[in-house]
């Protein structure tokens, strides 16, 4: 089983991330941006992570593209693709990386969407949710290409938002 944790917009949470990180086995950790840590910080440690526009640390890149058995996953905090007004500019870039993934922030509304060949996730906010009162992450799993991916959401303190989780085929 492969898994993917997907986090974004922390706003300078520490110990949050910590027990996050500490909570779960996965083979790769994301932060969509907005962290406004430091890049070296300890909490950070073992991300891959890309700037956001509250992010000071201009060490951190704008994006990053990643394959994981065979998925390939585009990551963005979204504040220059416009995704407050639409998913567009951000599908666009995503498939010219050849990505199915496409994780990004800056909304703080947490969903999972698939959209033509291309799955979006959003994993809200772990400080400043939006749209609902919990602070939440995402982890993505699956097994073969081929059965599709699992996308479930947790609070901060690891329960489940089972409506918000949901799985999806390619």
């Amino acid at each position: 089983m492969h898994k993917v944790l997907v986090l974004s917009d922390s706003h300078g949470l520490k110990d949050q991330l910590l027990q996050i990180k500490n909570r779960h086995q996965v083979e790769q950790m994301i932060h969509c941006g907005d962290s406004e840590l430091d890049m070296d910080d300890e909490a950070m440690a073992g991300f891959l992570k890309v700037r956001g526009n509250c992010d000071d640390d201009v060490r951190y890149p704008l994006e990053e593209i990643f394959t994981i058995a065979d998925i390939t996953f585009f990551v963005a905090h979204g504040h220059l693709l416009d995704v407050k007004s639409n998913l567009t500019r951000l599908s666009y870039r995503a498939e010219e990386e050849g990505a199915s993934i496409v994780c990004f922030g800056h909304t703080h509304i947490a969903g999972a969407e698939k959209i033509g060949d291309q799955i979006f996730i959003n994993p809200g906010s772990i400080r400043l949710p939006k749209g609902r009162q919990e602070k939440t992450y995402a982890i993505v799993q699956w097994d073969k290409r081929k059965s599709g991916v699992e996308v479930n959401f947790y609070t901060v303190d690891g329960e489940e938002v089972k409506e918000l989780s949901g799985r999806f085929s390619f």
